[in-house]
């Protein structure tokens, strides 16, 4: 789908606010609210809009950790990456998971309340059993930045 400037402005500010009223949006983007209502259905009809969230704070519900773990895994055939990556999607404490190129083969960004649940979480998931060979976790210092809106150019 080709995005045009109107359709642009609406992706821009529906990350801003999802819940933002068509008529405020339409209103933002320089539409009237049907011909508005009409883009965005057609945005998400289109997958370009792939869902809407509540983005959570995660100290308020208990986690209070963020970790990166890097992974190699123990053979880097199909079946391998295929068991790698099915448990991966089991575990709610795993928020993003890549299969990557260089020194290891996976990178997961891993959500946890403390460090000794990290411990127990590597102890009992990231283990051989899943095809994992070995684990390098690193924790961060500060959030620098965090967004979870795409640069819409």
């Amino acid at each position: 789908m080709l995005l045009d400037e109107i359709d642009k402005r609406i992706l821009r500010a529906l990350q801003r606010d999802g819940r933002m009223q068509n008529i405020e949006l339409a209103k933002l983007v320089g539409l009237s609210p049907s011909p508005c209502l009409r883009r965005v259905r057609l945005l998400e009809e289109a997958g370009v809009i792939d869902r809407y969230v509540a983005v959570v704070n995660p100290g308020r519900v208990g986690i209070g950790l963020t970790l990166f773990t890097r992974v190699s895994l123990t053979a880097q055939d199909a079946e391998t990456i295929d068991r790698f990556t099915a448990a991966m999607q089991r575990l709610p404490e795993v928020m993003e998971c890549y299969i990557i190129l260089g020194e290891s083969d996976a990178m997961l960004r891993v959500v946890v309340a403390d460090l000794a649940d990290y411990r127990r979480f590597q102890s009992a998931h990231l283990t051989a059993v899943n095809g994992i060979r070995n684990v390098k976790t690193d924790l961060p210092s500060e959030v620098v930045k965090q967004t979870y809106a795409l640069p819409i150019r």
